[in-house]
């Protein structure tokens, strides 16, 4: 008869996570920057302006920053973040378990296993919503700002000041009736051209921001001169309107994450219009995790599992009273080769 260890163990879970079709989608950002694996994960392997090695900056207490995400993590390993959540079943669970399992069918005990490895899936994905969230402060804000557990983390990227503007009164993309936004991008551009000799092709911003661009008087009259405003403006007109006139394919993202008291979020948020340039922008970095470091060495009677180039799932057996912890852990963090090829703009502050 087939015990708790033999049904609940990472192998089986990262092999059902990687079967799962829902986890086969990748976030905007993984495009962006793609997956990369190395031993350990020291700042100096991850780039940004100039390809110099981010800084790790204090963050001074009672000031307000652009973005202040809350990224969860426990520690700080090799000055990197260090995200690690686990998870035991429930007391309820080991019984139906136990139940199912003595009853020899697999029709009973099937949906048990699967709600735990439901669960632990659930865990994995945080992981890349940590490093979506990430990835998408960079794009933002050009910084990765952390706050957990009393400590504020400052990933300073040495994003170029004068690759960012905060339009200002009438020049706000919310002011349809006066705001030029092709005007906009046109120059900001012009400055990553003329800096970097690459124009930006492509450009990312949220629905509310995109909304602006629908609504533009300027924009409308540009597509239908002899109608003005009386036009309708569709996404998909809009979206070519902005391929012919300046040669951009612009991503309106709106996907959101949950937090852990409910509340929901924008990975890229609003009022913010990014232009970044064709082809990856950097790497997501994944490091080695104490429990793959331990798997490595053959220290460690736990089982361990890596799904996602880097996360690491590890489950130990508990003998009294019988049970099975399931770690996730991971060590990422995305480096930003391409940073000065980028333009953020506050559209509305």
């Amino acid at each position: 008869m087939a015990n708790i260890f033999d049904l609940v163990n990472s192998k089986e879970i990262g092999t059902y996570y990687t079967n799962n079709p829902s986890n086969s989608v990748p976030y905007l950002g993984a495009t962006l920057f793609p997956s990369k694996k190395q031993l350990g994960l020291d700042l100096s392997w991850i780039k940004g302006a100039n390809e110099l090695p981010v800084a790790l900056m204090p963050s001074a207490f009672d000031t307000k920053a652009t973005l202040r995400d809350r990224v969860g993590f426990s520690k700080i390993e090799t000055e990197m973040p260090f995200f690690r959540e686990a998870m035991r079943i429930g007391e309820k669970d080991r019984q139906e378990i136990n139940k199912a399992a003595g009853a020899s069918n697999s029709q009973y005990i099937m949906p048990i296993i699967q709600k735990i490895y439901d669960d632990v899936n659930g865990l994995v994905q945080g992981a890349e919503v940590n490093n979506e969230r990430m990835r998408m402060q960079l794009l933002s804000t050009g910084k990765i700002l952390i706050t957990a557990n009393r400590v504020n983390l400052d990933y300073d990227y040495k994003f170029k000041a004068a690759h960012k503007e905060t339009l200002l009164t009438t020049a706000r993309w919310s002011d349809s009736e006066n705001s030029t936004p092709v005007e906009d991008i046109m120059r900001w551009q012009k400055v990553i051209e003329d800096d970097t000799g690459e124009k930006p092709t492509r450009a990312i911003c949220s629905l509310k921001t995109w909304n602006y661009l629908m609504v533009n008087k300027s924009i409308k009259l540009d597509l239908n001169p002899i109608g003005g405003q009386n036009v309708i403006v569709t996404d998909a007109m809009l979206k070519q309107y902005f391929q012919t006139k300046l040669g951009l394919s612009i991503a309106v993202y709106n996907k959101k994450y949950a937090l852990q008291d409910g509340s929901t979020n924008q990975f890229f948020p609003d009022d913010i219009f990014t232009l970044i340039p064709e082809g990856n922008l950097g790497n997501t970095y994944y490091g080695t995790t104490p429990e793959e470091s331990d798997l490595m060495s053959g220290n460690t009677d736990a089982q361990v599992q890596i799904v996602n180039t880097g996360v690491a799932v590890t489950t130990i057996k508990i003998p009294h009273p019988v049970n099975v912890e399931t770690i996730v852990s991971e060590i990422a963090m995305p480096s930003f080769e391409r940073i000065d090829s980028i333009f953020i703009a506050t559209v509305h502050a």
